[in-house]
């Protein structure tokens, strides 16, 4: 019995690196995973672990998000890790935060 079990968790930028990493450590503690990214490809991959659902998904589209989270029937955990790496002008700090 793990940690998680009949948790449900979404995580934002879940294809690679952290994200992905996080995926798998929830899935082990019986989490369901609901897993997002922008990348299809690396995306993909995760669907053939046993609990992980995977949806496109670029978290600047505002329509984007509202649709799917008007298709999400629970969430236990909103883990994010979408982001941006390295230095960036204000414009784009603002835009990470939503604080246009």
């Amino acid at each position: 019995m793990g940690r998680l079990d009949g948790k449900v968790i979404i995580l934002m930028a879940a294809a690679q690196g952290i994200g992905e990493a996080a995926a798998l450590a929830f899935v082990r503690e019986g989490a369901k995973v609901i897993a997002t990214d922008i990348n299809v490809s690396k995306l993909q991959e995760l669907e053939k672990y046993p609990g992980i659902q995977t949806r496109v998904l670029d978290v600047t589209k505002k329509k984007q998000i509202d649709q799917f989270a008007n298709e999400v029937e629970r969430l236990d955990v909103l883990f994010n890790v979408a982001g941006s790496p390295g230095s960036c002008v204000m414009g784009h700090w603002s835009l990470i935060f939503g604080s246009k």
